[in-house]
């Protein structure tokens, strides 16, 4: 799976043929065919995968009682801290999910399906903080739609970005982004 997620991601679905992984993987092609129907089927279950550990890390920011608005930024920062990492140690897998791939329908259907759910373990833990008082109440869909776009176009600049854009975002830890992106969530282009 992590060969098959590298090269999906390098040289391209399309590109990758079952020949180059079990090559790669030091194994015989139909001991891949013994676990994998196809090389789709192997690609859809490292998407499901991902999806799979994404939602865990989300679902680890959903309040279970009230705090203080010092709580949630906390709360926060802790649960992006962890998504940054999940993304790093699965870096592959982050970019077939968040850059795409030039594959099969299905294949870009779960794809479409991972980033909606996602979204929608955020829009969750935004109704909760809302239930609990923690947060104003607004759209939770958009508040959700939005916090999803930052993450990604955080992530997708972090681990797939130029590795110079005089941005320095390269050169970030997970923490640093983390706090910045929460700071800007929560207080927005003010930085109060």
């Amino acid at each position: 799976m992590a060969i098959s997620q590298q090269l999906f991601a390098s040289l391209g679905y399309h590109k990758t043929k079952i020949s180059d992984i079990v090559r790669e993987a030091g194994i015989a092609q139909g001991t891949f065919y013994w676990h994998f129907k196809s090389k789709e089927a192997i690609a859809l279950e490292i998407i499901e995968e991902g999806r799979n550990g994404l939602l865990e890390v989300v679902a680890h920011g959903h309040r279970k009682s009230p705090g203080t608005v010092q709580d949630v930024l906390n709360s926060s920062e802790r649960l992006f801290v962890e998504l940054f990492d999940f993304s790093q140690s699965n870096r592959y897998m982050m970019e077939m999910i968040f850059k795409g791939i030039d594959g099969e329908e299905s294949l870009k259907q779960a794809i479409i399906e991972t980033r909606l759910k996602v979204e929608a373990a955020f829009e969750n833990n935004i109704k909760r903080a809302m239930e609990l008082d923690m947060l104003p109440e607004r759209d939770p869909g958009l508040q959700a739609a939005l916090l999803m776009s930052l993450f990604e176009g955080i992530l997708s600049r972090w681990l797939f970005g130029p590795v110079s854009d005089g941005s320095n975002i390269r050169t970030r830890t997970t923490a640093e982004l983390s706090k910045e992106m929460v700071r800007f969530e929560f207080f927005g282009l003010l930085g109060t």
